[in-house]
């Protein structure tokens, strides 16, 4: 098996990569979206969130209120720090869970978007960091997410910023480029992860075959 994570800047494309990772067999295990099921209503980790947030934290149908938990912890780093001390390690369980459902010769994509932020690629046999030029990122979320260019510029402030991503890479995909060129490149570097899942290869790599 051949554990990865994979991350990038918002408006990179990094949802786009790990869609082309599954078509062609990855594994894939989805941060954010385990992190939302950990919390839905019923689940233990909810319960420990109105614990610690109270009961405003909650929709008028017991979900969690999002926005509402947002604005509570954004503007307070301690407490930011509590929600962390729930979610993560239920986040971090149930990610073990799927990766163990894997074949072993698998390939199993970690889809992290604060994978350096929480100085997690240690965790990983190598990460791939989906990269795009600043001006790229900004016109892809005012156009395609409806942002305003300051909130987008400020969503990526809040962000690890581009070096800090490619320190860690082993693997840059650069998606500067239109869809189809971004194909091929993910199928090259998909080609490389199946030849290291299966052994083929000892070293880690510097960055990708496309380069």
């Amino acid at each position: 098996m051949l554990k990865v994570g994979l991350t990038g800047g918002i408006g990179a494309g990094k949802s786009e990569v790990s869609r082309l990772l599954v078509e062609h067999g990855a594994v894939l295990i989805d941060a954010d979206r385990i992190a939302r099921e950990v919390v839905a209503p019923g689940t233990p980790g909810l319960a420990a969130v109105v614990e610690a947030f109270g009961e405003d934290v909650l929709a008028a149908d017991g979900s969690l209120d999002r926005p509402k938990l947002g604005s509570i912890v954004f503007a307070d780093a301690d407490r930011l720090a509590v929600l962390n001390s729930i979610v993560h390690p239920l986040v971090g369980a149930r990610s073990r869970e799927l990766e163990e459902t894997a074949a072993e010769d698998a390939v199993v994509i970690h889809d992290v978007p604060l994978l350096t932020e929480n100085g997690l690629a240690p965790l990983y046999d190598l990460v791939v960091v989906v990269d795009a030029a600043p001006e790229t990122q900004v016109d892809r979320l005012v156009r395609l997410r409806g942002m305003t260019e300051e909130d987008a510029r400020a969503r990526m402030a809040a962000q690890a910023t581009r070096d800090q991503r490619l320190d860690i890479a082993d693997i840059v995909i650069d998606n500067d480029v239109p869809l189809e060129e971004l194909q091929r490149r993910v199928k090259d570097v998909w080609d490389e992860l199946v030849r290291r899942a299966h052994g083929a290869h000892e070293d880690r790599p510097a960055r990708s075959p496309q380069e």
